[in-house]
């Protein structure tokens, strides 16, 4: 059943997309003079492009066919790269990161979630038996160097541990006792009380009267609980109580996804490579020996003399099988020569009308201002072609394939065989060279009594190569990437980063971006927004090769707010989501590190090379601010933060479109830095404020922040918290905040009375109080 889900899913993504790309070829190949309509069109092709991305990856994820998943591979690699491509033109549109599309997402009915950006899970997948490595060796280095403590584990020998047990069996034979004993007084005081009932006499109506006063006072408050209960879940403010619990269906499926993994991997390359190379080997070998030596013979025949057999790097024998006929190659040779001469003489002329020319002509302005005129039009696309060439394998192979008899939907053997054929050629023709090429000497022998010069010129060129690896070997008298990693690790520069999902950094989406701005008002950004630039210009392209190579390059990133608004999180949460290395270079930490500028020097160079290497690798600068600072304050002086000021331009000029790394600076005083040479450095600049109303509580249970923090910090919610209230009253108050008032009442004496004494608004209010909130007059400095 899921197999078949996911396929029709992947059919539906297919369609949507061969849609979208006929829809590019007519609307974005024309100029556009007005921006609005411009801005809606990209707004669209986003939203669209979100959907598919979303569809491609959860087939891409769920489907085992390791074939079909290499074809879904190739397609999401390049809607990737087109939404990078349409948010970068957004964002050139509106001078703005954040985009208010809530009037479009009305028109196509769809819900905000709906373009909230899925983290493609193979990023962590693929990689994961290398990361746990990483991880050990990393916990490994920490621990020798004192910088990371293990927990003991106590050795204990056997006759402490024969008085722990003896302890522990003699404390539960006491808490029996203590039972029993209580059972007994219990039992002489109810004798006691029906003695003196007996002797008193009470009346059987009025104890009867009692009885039915506490039952139907118990009945009702039941009643009234639970039709609060149902009336709640009627508005859709709370759950019913079958989604609450984990049904059995659910945890059937986490174990599916556990061993999914284990399956995708298992294929038979190596085994259909074996036997094709059994089966039609030898055929390949005589039918390759019979062509080539067919060409020999006609080339003799025509020429007068046999062909020299071509090298390794020209091809070997497919240079040779390449080439039709001998008349073939004469006439090309001819066409070629006729060329050259005809560009020499064009060559001299224009040379000539250059020299008469030079001093004319001003027009390439006139054209810019055409293009201005003309309006907006899409830039070129980097992904298009590689989405169309997913798009035209979908359809050659996959459209309209019957999978009938496919009972496991794991791979294709036929498929697999046409690729493996193609490599066993190629093994099988470097052999069959090899002969030839001696056949082809004793043929000149036999027929024209020559010897061919080609055995020394192969004997020069592997000299020169053995000369070149001599030569090379005093470059590799360097440092290994092992000991620089151990070396960085030990100096504290390249740091463990914590366990932090994207999704755990919990925000609302702004639906009123666009009401607002009618009114002339710039909305400050929701976090919602916030964790959907993170993904776009951090997550996605650390991610894959491909999408960083040729997507619009981001080579820094500045996230800039409040304290306590969880930039540090969101850090952690970009090397998480990808794997990434993560280097922290803030001033604080570099601070007697590498004294002098030499010092610097090779301090950059050895974090350069090892996150290039190990790539992908986030490089952290936190208070980025005090790098660029007018002037550092005295007490500020000795660790001196201007250090880097310089050299961090030099730093990104290092970094190729290759290379997954990315500069990400923290700041809450962006005001304070020299903004010339900061904005520089960084090219995006992300402002992530305090959260609103819709992101402390929240129009969804799941996503509520209060909610959130409370239960990760060990709390229980019931009826007598009321969050709404915590909600209204914590306006102002970053994340950090919340969780340090949380943090505070949920201590673990608070927890262990938790079943006794539920929370209450109260305590939390109390703790909030405490707590410093950001004031108008700062988040005005943001603005």
């Amino acid at each position: 059943f899921s197999i078949s889900t996911y396929n029709k899913m992947w059919t539906d993504a297919q369609k949507d997309l061969d849609i979208q790309l006929q829809r590019e070829r007519e609307e974005f190949l024309q100029p556009e003079k007005d921006h609005v309509k411009a801005f809606k069109m990209l707004a669209a092709s986003y939203i669209k492009y979100m959907q598919i991305f979303r569809n491609l990856e959860a087939a891409h994820d769920q489907l085992i066919h390791w074939q079909k998943r290499t074809v879904i591979r190739q397609v999401l690699d390049g809607v990737i790269g087109r939404i990078l491509e349409i948010k970068k033109e957004m964002v050139e549109l509106e001078n703005s990161e954040f985009h208010y599309i809530d009037n479009i997402l009305e028109d196509l009915k769809l819900l905000p979630e709906d373009i909230e950006v899925p983290i493609p899970r193979y990023f962590i997948k693929e990689k994961l038996e290398a990361l746990q490595q990483r991880e050990k060796i990393l916990d490994q280095i920490l621990l020798d160097a004192g910088l990371q403590t293990q927990k003991p584990v106590k050795a204990m020998t056997f006759e402490e541990a024969i008085k722990m047990i003896q302890v522990a069996e003699r404390a539960r034979q006491g808490r029996c006792r203590a039972a029993f004993m209580k059972q007994i007084y219990l039992e002489e005081k109810r004798e006691r009380q029906t003695k003196l009932q007996v002797q008193m006499g009470p009346s059987p109506d009025d104890a009867a009267t009692c009885i039915q006063k506490v039952w139907r006072g118990y009945i009702q408050r039941k009643k009234t609980e639970k039709m609060r209960e149902e009336e709640m879940i009627f508005l859709g403010m709370s759950l019913p109580p079958h989604l609450k619990a984990m049904s059995i269906s659910q945890m059937h499926a986490g174990q599916v996804n556990a061993l999914q993994g284990e399956v995708q991997e298992r294929h038979e390359e190596v085994c259909i490579k074996d036997k094709l190379r059994e089966t039609e080997g030898l055929d390949i070998k005589e039918t390759l020996q019979d062509q080539i030596g067919q060409c020999f013979i006609e080339c003799r025949h025509i020429i007068g003399k046999f062909p020299d057999y071509p090298t390794e790097e020209a091809g070997g024998s497919m240079a040779i099988l390449s080439q039709k006929t001998p008349e073939q190659v004469a006439a090309e040779l001819a066409a070629k020569r006729e060329m050259a001469l005809q560009k020499k003489a064009q060559k001299g002329k224009t040379e000539k009308e250059e020299g008469k020319e030079k001093p004319k002509a001003k027009k390439p302005q006139k054209t810019g201002k055409k293009e201005e005129e003309e309006g907006w039009k899409m830039a070129p696309s980097n992904f298009l072609s590689i989405m169309e060439e997913g798009n035209s394998q979908y359809k050659a192979v996959w459209q309209n394939r019957d999978e009938g008899r496919d009972f496991l939907q794991d791979h294709d053997p036929e498929l697999i065989k046409e690729e493996k054929r193609e490599e066993v050629e190629e093994e099988i023709r470097v052999q069959v060279d090899e002969l030839m090429q001696q056949k082809l000497e004793n043929l000149r022998l036999a027929v024209d009594g020559e010897k061919s010069n080609k055995q020394k010129k192969g004997r020069k060129s592997e000299k020169e190569r053995e000369g070149r690896r001599m030569s090379n070997v005093m470059f590799l008298v360097r440092r290994t990437i092992d000991s620089l990693y151990r070396e960085l690790v030990e100096e504290g520069l390249l740091i463990k980063a914590k366990t932090v999902n994207l999704s755990d950094y919990v925000g609302e989406y702004s639906y009123l971006g666009t009401t607002l701005r009618q009114v002339d008002i710039e909305p400050m950004p929701s976090l919602a927004d916030v964790r959907q630039l993170i993904a776009l210009y951090g997550i996605l392209p650390l991610g894959s090769q491909t999408v960083h190579e040729k997507a619009p390059l981001v080579k820094a990133l500045l996230l800039a707010g409040p304290t306590g608004v969880g930039k540090k999180t969101l850090v952690h949460a970009i090397c998480t989501e990808t794997g990434a290395n993560l280097f922290n270079l803030s001033a604080s930490n570099i601070a007697g590190k590498y004294p002098g500028k030499n010092g610097l020097q090779m301090m950059l160079h050895m974090v350069l090379k090892v996150a290039k290497q190990l790539q992908p690798s986030v490089v952290w600068i936190g208070d980025t601010e005090k790098v660029f600072s007018k002037a550092a304050p005295k007490a500020e002086e000795e660790m001196n933060p201007k250090r880097l000021e310089k050299i961090l331009p030099k730093f990104l000029k290092a970094l190729k479109a290759q290379d997954r790394v990315l500069l990400v600076g923290t700041t809450n005083r962006p005001f304070d830095a020299n903004l010339k040479p900061f904005c520089k450095v960084y090219q995006k600049i992300i402002l992530i404020p305090r959260p609103d109303y819709a992101s402390r509580f929240g129009k969804y249970f799941n996503q509520v922040l209060w909610k959130h923090i409370i239960l990760q910090n060990g709390g229980a919610i019931t009826n007598l918290l009321n969050i709404s209230c915590l909600a209204k009253v914590s306006d102002g108050f970053t994340q950090g905040r919340i969780v340090r008032a949380v943090q505070a009442v949920l201590s673990e004496l608070r927890l262990l009375q938790m079943t006794r004494k539920p929370l209450r608004t109260a305590e939390f209010m109390t703790s909030l109080a405490r707590q410093d909130p950001v004031y108008k007059e700062e988040e005005e400095t943001f603005k």
